[in-house]
């Protein structure tokens, strides 16, 4: 399951990146939140392919749709 590995490390290293952006402020701290998720599942991913990987994924999703507005 190194697809799910490969999938979530991405999206961390582009959160990261969005984060680096941002000015200093509380959406910010939330973008470098969504990170850390990002980045931990990546990590459970490597270990372990499981489904419910992807509801915490979509969780995240949301949470960063949020902070864009």
């Amino acid at each position: 399951m190194s697809d799910a590995y490969d999938y979530f490390r991405e999206h961390a290293i582009a959160a990261v990146r969005k984060a680096r952006t941002l000015p200093p402020g509380r959406p910010r701290q939330k973008q470098r939140t969504v990170a850390r998720v990002y980045h931990l599942l990546s990590k459970e991913a490597a270990l372990t392919p499981n489904l419910h990987h992807l509801d915490d994924f979509r969780a995240a999703r949301r949470l960063e749709r949020q902070i864009r507005r």
